[in-house]
């Protein structure tokens, strides 16, 4: 029987290059989207193999009715994998960036995908009638997972707790066979980069950090359109599907060692010291422990 994922957010982004993978691979994939017109676009697009589920992933009700839909297709098979990828990011510093825009990531970025992941769990084995080897559970956390860079700090915050739920959930549903995997992309060359480069951050222009937010986001724009595809996401998230031991963690990110390994070598307070002389949050002459 062709194996069956359920991945959130696939209009656009990391989520479309996971779903055309997924479907390259053989895979039927679920894919949710907010808009009819996304859904009528992808169905087009991908083809038969794949299936729109149209829900917003805060939405119990909606996903609810999107599991339903997956169990009635399933009939009392298994589902293969379940992707939590939707997700936001709003840029600004913390002390003046209003308490909805956090509340708005917490919902989208960490309570939905405990929501979505309650809502599947019984088609990926947490049901024991179901017939067919467990599922497993991928989650795409960030870099920002692990490091808090500044003016992404609600996002960072966001992922960071993805990371611990991920790891608490991996050691519970061993009752049921279902693994939990998380996948951390660094700079991916995606349409939200678009939207990043729209929104606006002169609201703070007028605070302290103006000068320095506009040179954050012109630099962040520029590392973010030399990203990977979002295909190489979609290729990660494969294998993390099909391994027959996956990593606990893969880490997806260009000169990686330099981005990733590096940084997490060095003492937080060294790393302090280099983002802030390279931003300009560390005033001239100020010496820096």
């Amino acid at each position: 029987m062709q194996r069956c994922v359920v991945v959130t957010g696939v209009s656009s982004g990391i989520g479309w290059g996971i779903a055309k993978v997924l479907l390259k691979e053989g895979f039927r994939v679920f894919g949710t989207v907010r808009k009819q017109a996304d859904a009528d676009r992808l169905q087009a697009e991908f083809g038969s193999s794949f299936v729109p589920l149209l829900m917003d992933v805060t939405d119990g009700a909606a996903v609810k009715l999107s599991a339903d839909k997956v169990r009635e297709f399933l009939g009392n098979s298994t589902l293969s994998g379940l992707v939590n990828n939707a997700g936001i990011s709003l840029v600004g510093p913390l002390l003046h960036q209003p308490l909805e825009e956090f509340r708005q990531q917490l919902e989208v970025n960490l309570v939905a995908p405990l929501l979505v992941t309650q809502a599947f769990a019984p088609l990926l084995g947490a049901d024991r009638t179901r017939t067919g080897p467990p599922g497993r559970i991928v989650n795409i956390s960030s870099v920002g997972g692990k490091m808090g860079a500044p003016f992404l700090g609600m996002y960072a915050a966001t992922k960071h707790g993805l990371e611990g739920l991920s790891e608490s959930l991996r050691r519970e549903l061993m009752l049921y066979g279902i693994d939990v995997v998380i996948v951390e992309p660094g700079y991916v060359n995606t349409p939200i980069l678009d939207k990043a480069e729209a929104d606006d951050v002169g609201r703070y222009k007028e605070t302290d950090f103006g000068a320095i937010l506009d040179r954050f986001a012109q630099g962040f724009l520029a590392a973010g359109r030399q990203g990977l595809p979002p295909t190489a996401i979609g290729q990660v998230v494969h294998k993390a599907l099909v391994a027959r031991q996956p990593q606990v963690t893969y880490t997806v990110a260009q000169r990686k060692f330099l981005n990733w390994t590096l940084p997490r070598l060095l003492p937080a307070r060294t790393v302090d010291r280099i983002i802030g002389q390279r931003l300009g949050l560390v005033p001239p002459g100020t010496k820096t422990r």
